[in-house]
């Protein structure tokens, strides 16, 4: 146990940012599959520029690597363009 009261309040920090990390990550990770089960390009491009913001906010707070988050928008964007 911590014996600071600095470190203290860290791990309660840390708890509550990691909390809300995995929340954003797995909303992020479950909007991505609503989009790859999509078959119409019109229900899916709005859904794409969502998953993209997503994605850009867990790069950019590091919850995820950017170089992820890139792949991630390509494959998608591929896979949107793809749809009829």
């Amino acid at each position: 146990m911590a014996n600071h009261k600095s470190s203290i309040k860290r791990i309660r920090a840390n708890a509550a940012k990691r909390l809300r990390n995995r929340y954003q990550a797995k909303t992020t990770r479950n909007a991505i599959k609503k989009l790859r089960s999509t078959t119409a390009k019109a229900d899916a491009a709005p859904l794409l520029t969502k998953v993209i913001s997503m994605l850009d906010r867990l790069a950019k707070k590091n919850v995820i690597h950017k170089n992820k988050a890139s792949n991630n928008k390509s494959k998608l964007t591929k896979f949107v363009n793809g749809l009829k």
